[in-house]
């Protein structure tokens, strides 16, 4: 093979291999989950600065929780798959029942799941952190298909269960700010500054 063969087979391959190196970024840019800006497309405008909608949440003994329960606190409620997303959602639950900015006489920080509460008897057992953390059970999903929490990118269950998605309510139960994250990650420091606390509170 002459040097000019030689040249231009080096050519051609170098130019295969900057197609399929950029083939593979755009593919890894598209794949990877990208957390939602809460004013994006206006998603959130039927909830955001009105009135949190009524809605039926249990404790685990069956005491109902309503939009006039959370009055008097700023609230967060953080809608989740629950039992099945582990280890993130449990994370996220262990860390609001830990984080003290979330529990005292001004914040309360729910976690809401459409599990049984006896699957969160067996899951305490495996992260004793999880017995610290305020669980509402949503019966039927009712409440997060009424909030529109099924749809949403984070939701890996369309339809069927909410993903990782977070409310905060005022003290007089207006939804100031919502954050859906298809990341699943911990956003207590976010959520924190969204409610407008500190490690001091």
């Amino acid at each position: 093979m002459n040097s000019n063969n030689i040249r231009l087979t080096f050519g051609v391959l170098i130019i295969v291999l900057l197609f399929v190196g950029a083939g593979m970024l755009l593919f890894k840019s598209q794949s990877k989950p990208r957390p939602v800006d809460e004013s994006s497309h206006g998603q959130f405008d039927p909830l955001l600065d009105k009135p949190l909608p009524e809605l039926d949440l249990y404790d685990k003994d069956g005491n109902v929780y309503t939009v006039e329960s959370f009055k008097g606190k700023n609230v967060v409620l953080f809608f989740n798959e629950g039992i099945m997303c582990y280890p993130a959602c449990w994370d996220q639950i262990a860390a609001f029942g830990t984080d003290e900015r979330f529990n005292n006489d001004q914040t309360a920080a729910f976690s809401v799941v459409t599990d049984q509460p006896r699957d969160w008897e067996r899951a305490q057992e495996k992260m004793p952190d999880l017995a610290k953390a305020k669980l509402l059970f949503d019966r039927g999903a009712a409440a997060s298909r009424r909030l529109g929490m099924l749809d949403l990118p984070s939701s890996m269950h369309g339809g069927v269960m909410p993903g990782h998605t977070y409310i905060v309510l005022d003290k007089e139960g207006i939804v100031t700010y919502i954050h859906d994250d298809p990341a699943m990650g911990n956003n207590n420091d976010l959520i924190a500054s969204k409610v407008g606390v500190t490690n001091n509170y």
